[in-house]
């Protein structure tokens, strides 16, 4: 599989891998995939949930495998098909899928976002919807998926009680994360940790629209002194933001912390020569505030 988009750096592209489940077509970014096998007999957990079919182990790891025919309420895959192994938020899962039909490479700003009438933001487990060749692809939210088995897999919030009593700061903090249940969740965490200034937004497109126009008012240390990101996300993604910041002399100087489900070793690499100032992540979200706190002390933001 051709994955070499992951050796370019900003260019607010990905690549999709388009499957097929129960004849609907779905999309994973590749940049989540580490490789597609055949079905392989799978050992049963008791008591598991439903959509967890058991475990495997294709080589010398351990492998969850999920029965996204189960997931997606179009009943049970059985055996055949084909798993995609993942790795995002340092787990490794495969999920159950009936066929693969291709790649296709697209720009972030072509995603379609899908509205209420869809489903509940809540609820939705569908992050994007790209239109390719009259047929609709639908990209799925691999993370939600994951953590609506398994709570733990989400947010670890609880990290922050060990912290113990904080101060107030007034740093501002830009934020960028497409997920309002996950942007409310990084404010609240935030907040309880001490950082009241925070400014939210959806994507990279409107943190960029905010950085813009601090600048064109001459109040961006003001609003702007630290940028937390994701990766995936519409119209902007979190690489594109993070090269526009730090290519640009007047913000070079901003620390950027990239919070993502896709830090791993690829893409670690990627947001390193970009510029980015730390990476952790999703689940770390202890880590994350402590990171803050050093970057803070590092700038002399505070």
């Amino acid at each position: 599989m051709d994955t070499k988009i992951l050796l370019e750096n900003g260019t607010n592209e990905l690549e999709v891998l388009e499957f097929t489940v129960a004849g609907y077509s779905y999309g994973i970014n590749v940049a989540k995939i580490t490789e597609i096998i055949p079905y392989q007999d799978i050992t049963p957990i008791p008591n598991s949930h439903p959509s967890i079919e058991g475990i495997f182990m294709p080589r010398d790891k351990m492998i969850t495998a999920i029965d996204l025919n189960n997931c997606l309420g179009r009943g049970e895959s059985g055996s055949g098909g084909l798993f995609i192994i993942t790795n995002f938020n340092k787990l490794d899962i495969a999920f159950h899928v009936d066929a693969v039909s291709g790649i296709h490479r697209v720009s972030w700003k072509d995603i379609i976002k899908p509205d209420v009438t869809i489903s509940t933001t809540e609820a939705s487990i569908a992050t994007g919807i790209i239109k390719k060749e009259g047929k609709l692809i639908i990209i799925l939210d691999f993370e939600k998926i994951v953590s609506d088995i398994n709570p733990e897999t989400g947010l670890k919030v609880s990290e922050l009680a060990e912290l113990g009593t904080r101060s107030r700061s007034d740093v501002p903090i830009l934020i960028a994360e497409d997920s309002p249940l996950l942007n409310k969740l990084i404010v609240d965490s935030l907040k309880r940790s001490g950082y009241d200034n925070l400014i939210h937004t959806e994507n990279g497109k409107q943190a960029y629209n905010v950085i813009l126009q601090c600048l064109n008012e001459g109040t961006l240390n003001d609003h702007v002194r630290c940028i937390i990101t994701d990766i995936e996300m519409p119209e902007m993604d979190g690489h594109r933001l993070t090269k526009l910041v730090k290519s640009n002399e007047a913000t070079a100087h901003i620390p950027i912390i990239i919070f993502s489900s896709l830090v791993n070793s690829e893409m670690r690499k990627k947001g390193e020569s970009l510029g980015a100032d730390a990476q952790l992540s999703k689940p770390e979200i202890g880590n994350l505030v402590k990171t803050v706190d050093d970057l803070v002390r590092k700038n002399h933001l505070g």
